[in-house]
């Protein structure tokens, strides 16, 4: 059974009536952003693995640092 188009506008009349105008606005705004912020984060991600790999595709230098984390920690 799908919802005729006066029980949809009943719903959105008692939405309306619960929360008001400027509440729902308020919550689509929070909404828009949450949106803004995860596409940053994903941004700044997608930022740091590309960073990460180009450090990591450079090639080390062997000569810089020669002991081993167990001549670190003997002394």
């Amino acid at each position: 059974m799908q919802p005729s188009i006066w029980q949809i506008l009943i719903v959105a009349a008692l939405v309306l009536i619960l929360f008001g105008r400027g509440r729902i606005s308020e919550m689509m705004g929070d909404v828009g952003k949450g949106i803004k912020s995860f596409k940053k984060g994903i941004t700044e991600e997608e930022e740091s693995v590309k960073a990460s790999a180009q450090i990591d595709s450079k090639p080390a230098d062997v000569s810089a640092d020669t002991t081993t984390t167990s001549d670190k920690i003997a002394g």
